[in-house]
């Protein structure tokens, strides 16, 4: 098992919201790898923004019982977040798509719960692959 599971705004909104169309995948991934989870301030941005009133007192209650961790510093890794931002501006890669590669790439042993195919794509530390929990 990962020692450090991370989340993104795909997985959590799918978790939330059971008329999302990968609910179902979220709930089996949540169940392989339980909380905590951890993730960064923009992709919690984006989920409560994109989640809306009727979402967001569900991924509050999260965040209170400690099920997700904000656990990235983004003022210490600010430069290298940019870089991976610039060197994936093809796709294009997000600012919380960012955060959480660099998350993968300062935290030991990292799996990432994630509903975007993109993070096939990304690569961490140059050339490795995200490990990640996508769908098939």
């Amino acid at each position: 098992m990962a020692a450090n599971v991370l989340v993104d705004t795909g997985f959590l909104i799918a978790l939330v919201s059971e008329r999302d169309a990968g609910h179902r995948r979220a709930i089996v991934q949540s169940q392989r790898l339980p909380p905590p989870w951890k993730t960064c301030e923009a992709v919690l941005s984006e989920t409560f923004y994109l989640l809306g009133a009727t979402g967001g007192p569900v991924l509050a209650a999260l965040l209170q019982r400690r099920a997700v961790v904000g656990a990235f510093n983004f003022a210490a890794d600010v430069d290298e977040v940019l870089k991976l931002m610039t060197k994936y501006a093809d796709v294009p890669m997000s600012l919380a798509d960012a955060c959480l590669v660099r998350m993968t790439e300062i935290l030991a042993d990292p799996v990432l719960l994630t509903l975007d195919a993109d993070f096939r794509i990304y690569r961490r530390h140059g050339r490795r692959i995200i490990p990640c929990s996508l769908p098939d």
